[in-house]
């Protein structure tokens, strides 16, 4: 892993997209650097999108399905008097984004055995429908925030 620097400001909108969202993803998707291999395997992944859901872009599939998977609130650990409690915060709306898509790549990386494009065709699809790993992930996180609503006056 190297060192992680914020993208935010140099990022430009993807080629075929011209979607900010989309190339950020596709920063997020690369690995060791092969900037085209991530790109290819994106595009290859909307097209599938594309033949699957007819009734909306695959841009605006892809837009959706990361909404559908962005937090609302998180749990952070608190230390109060050498007891660490789960308090509840809001999540601000980059920490949303970024949260969103990094599950979405965890659960298209903790599936096995298929070409990655069409695994993660598949989790923007669930996503988009509101269902599948990172969904189930966010509902988590909620149900988290959610039991642990009684240390919210925590929060700093």
């Amino acid at each position: 892993m190297g060192k992680i620097t914020a993208s935010r400001e140099s990022l430009i909108p993807d080629p075929k997209f011209g979607s900010l969202l989309a190339s950020k993803f596709i920063n997020c998707l690369m690995l060791d650097g092969k900037k085209s291999i991530a790109q290819r395997i994106f595009y290859d992944a909307m097209d599938i999108v594309a033949e699957k859901i007819t009734e909306a872009e695959p841009i605006e599939v892809f837009n959706r399905a990361i909404d559908n998977v962005k937090p609302a609130v998180e749990v952070r650990s608190k230390r109060v008097g050498g007891a660490a409690y789960q308090v509840p915060m809001q999540v601000n709306r980059n920490r949303q984004q970024s949260l969103g898509i990094r599950w979405v790549l965890q659960a298209v990386r903790d599936k096995k055995g298929r070409p990655t494009h069409q695994k993660l065709a598949e989790e923007i699809i669930a996503a988009y429908k509101r269902e599948g790993a990172a969904v189930t992930k966010r509902e988590n996180v909620h149900r988290m925030a959610d039991a642990n609503k009684a240390f919210a006056h925590f929060a700093w």
